[in-house]
């Protein structure tokens, strides 16, 4: 039986970024707000990897002292890594939490208008702290994510249109974006209405400002660059920690986004070819006129020599043709007739419209490119509805054929699902892609395009040196003109490395080689490269978590390590949450691994832990003599004491035991005499 090639859905790779104002919820019902005074955005980009840091200013002007919840619209594939708030004069760091956020918000059920504004991925977190009245609240929040490019043009985008909350002016809309790229920037706009204060552009780095006063925000913000398209190949970064600033001893992170030049080439690949359309009641309206359009386009675009289908289905399922036909102007037309006469109405029957498709394949040979694009808000309410089964009855379906199929999903609208979509797509040698109102058009294009020309199918990596650990994505996406390929990875020993980038592109075997450099020491502008490693790893973990039954043992585990990675590495995650501080924490400080003070607190490992944990911390001067430990519980209560002997400057660590005690949060202090480090932990029996 030919093997059916598993490749890793990336979202960070094709997520469309969309940065926005966040929401000060009094009560979501009723549609009632603190008043937002002012939004400053700072980001910092490099070469496509973007760190943004959004911060809103909030006056309570009612008449009585107020509770709210924040909420955030998270755009596709971003990750949020902190958030912090300044009420009464004073900040608070939010921490950690090894529990799915809390949805819930102050009145109730959202109002449409709030619905709509927040999206498909929400970020809630509920103010601990009373805002009194005629008082101000300040929220920053920081996500990193790398940014959505298309044959050398780069987009960001920040939606700063806030009237679907208010339609009243605010102090202040200030942008900031600071861009770093090895490769040439051949140019770099504000391509909104927004005013433009500066704009600057020297080759390597560039700028761009918008500062507007006393305004309505009313207008998104939207920032395109262009890279220079001579310049491909594959760009690096690196940084060097020590182990004794990790949670692990995996070693230093490097991350490298890689787009070959694939030269000159006019071959164009034959393909056998099934679009499977969802028509069901939940596609009405404005998501099956969508539906409808992509499915023309695909269809007027079909190449001379291709075959094709169509297979529709809600309730019931349809087929434009019994078997695959061969494209013609004949059966052009005979298929756009038959999309137009599509409409919705019925159940979804996502497994019983696989059962029609995937069969019709078992004609084909691995001669073409064997493809099969769905549409669908994902969401399948007749025959096989639970998202593991389903998997599974769609991956036997497809290794019946004994051939290879790549199968591409579009979900279409803010209801769609994800998760079902994007692990049809990963375990079937394809991806999924989401689509909004306004860019289906030019995303179903640039799809075309890309399966029409590929750099690199069924792409593998190696390296020279024995050194490199905890690569990913696992295994590698397939890598198309005009895309670009991010990588992952830890090494335990500096140097130069030889990497390979093997794979094929019209039945050809091609390869790549590029030299990079791995540094010995910790480089303070590439901070962000354990958050985009640990997300990285994370994902690889959900799709293997996802793949199966969530109660048994081996899924268990991996949802323990997900956990631990995200409150390790300060990344987000559905099994993880933003929650409250207790009255002994504060922010923790001197806690960066790039920047160490006298004393730096580096956490505890595991965490969440059974039964034992290691604390570990830094002393940067030459500090002799004893260092208190105290343990409390979730209500400030002392429970263990402990200490350890420092004799000066080194790395420093101590265990504590859980056993005995029941499960929860925990919080302990450090006392070095002239400062007290505090941090939190979690017991999990």
């Amino acid at each position: 039986m030919k093997t059916i090639i598993f490749l890793l859905f990336i979202s960070l790779i094709i997520g469309q970024p969309v940065y926005s104002n966040g929401v000060a919820v009094i009560n979501a019902s009723t549609g009632t707000y603190l008043k937002l005074n002012g939004t400053q955005i700072d980001v910092s980009v490099e070469l496509q990897i973007s760190v943004t840091r959004s911060t809103q200013l909030f006056l309570n002007n009612s008449a009585q002292n107020q509770i709210i919840a924040f909420a955030f619209p998270i755009p596709q594939g971003a990750s949020a890594t902190s958030l912090r708030w300044l009420v009464n004069g004073e900040w608070h760091t939010a921490v950690i939490s090894p529990t799915p956020q809390d949805t819930s918000l102050p009145g109730g059920t959202m109002n449409q208008n709030l619905r709509n504004y927040l999206g498909a991925n929400p970020l809630f977190f509920r103010i601990p702290d009373t805002i009194r009245r005629d008082s101000l609240l300040i929220v920053e929040m920081t996500y990193v994510q790398l940014l959505n490019y298309d044959f050398g043009n780069v987009y960001y985008d920040y939606k700063n249109d806030y009237r679907n909350i208010q339609n009243q002016t605010v102090e202040y809309q200030e942008l900031t974006f600071n861009l770093n790229s090895p490769r040439n920037i051949d140019s770099i706009r504000l391509v909104s209405s927004n005013p433009l204060t500066q704009l600057i552009n020297n080759g390597n780095n560039a700028a761009v400002i918008s500062n507007q006063y006393t305004a309505v925000p009313s207008v998104d913000f939207k920032i395109k660059y262009s890279l220079d398209l001579s310049e491909l190949g594959l760009y690096s970064y690196s940084t060097g920690i020590p182990d004794s600033l990790l949670p692990d001893t995996l070693g230093g992170f490097f991350s490298f986004i890689a787009e070959p030049d694939p030269g000159n080439t006019n071959e164009v690949i034959k393909k056998v070819f099934t679009l499977v359309l969802d028509r069901s009641g939940s596609m009405s309206g404005n998501k099956i006129i969508q539906a409808k359009n992509a499915a023309n386009f695909i269809v007027n675009n079909l190449n001379t020599g291709d075959k094709f289908n169509i297979v529709d289905f809600e309730t019931n399922v349809y087929s434009f043709r019994p078997q695959h036909v061969l494209y013609t102007v004949q059966t052009r037309d005979s298929a756009l007739s038959y999309i137009n006469n599509i409409n919705a109405g019925g159940g979804t029957n996502i497994s019983g419209a696989f059962s029609s498709a995937v069969p019709q394949f078992n004609a084909a040979n691995d001669s073409t490119a064997n493809i099969i694009i769905f549409l669908t808000d994902g969401l399948p309410t007749v025959g096989i509805s639970n998202t593991t089964e389903l998997l599974s009855h769609i991956r036997n379906l497809i290794e019946l054929t004994e051939t290879h199929i790549y199968l591409y999903s579009f979900g279409i609208g803010t209801d769609v699902d994800q998760q079902l979509l994007t692990l049809m797509s990963s375990q079937n040698s394809g991806y999924a892609e989401f689509l909004l109102n306004d860019e289906l058009e030019s995303r179903i294009t640039n799809f075309y395009l890309r399966i029409k020309n590929p750099v690199l199918l069924s792409p593998e990596i190696s390296f020279s040196s024995p050194n490199i650990n905890s690569v990913y994505p696992d295994p590698l996406p397939n890598l198309y003109i005009g895309q670009q390929m991010i990588v992952a990875g830890r090494y335990t020993e500096p140097g130069p490395v030889l990497v390979t980038l093997s794979g094929r592109a019209f039945n050809h075997p091609v390869s790549y080689q590029y030299n990079i450099n791995r540094i010995d020491s910790a480089d303070s502008r590439y901070q962000f490269l354990t958050k985009i490693w640990a997300k990285q790893k994370i994902e690889n973990l959900l799709i293997d978590y996802y793949s199966l039954n969530p109660n048994s043992p081996e899924a268990l585990a991996l949802k323990q390590q997900i956990i631990q990675l995200s409150i390790s590495y300060g990344v987000i995650t559905v099994f993880t949450s933003f929650g409250n501080p207790s009255s002994i924490e504060e922010e923790i400080s001197g806690n960066d691994v790039n920047n160490p003070e006298d004393y730096n607190l580096t956490g505890n490992y595991p965490n969440p832990f059974n039964p034992q944990t290691t604390i570990k911390f830094i002393v940067n001067n030459n500090l002799h003599g004893l260092v208190m430990i105290r343990i409390y519980n979730s209500a400030g209560k002392l429970v263990d004491v402990m200490s350890v002997v420092i004799n000066g400057k080194g790395a420093y660590e101590i265990k504590w035991n859980g056993e005995g005690f029941s499960s929860g949060v925990y919080f302990y202090t450090i006392d070095f005499g002239d400062k007290i480090l505090r941090s939190k932990m979690m017991l999990l029996k």
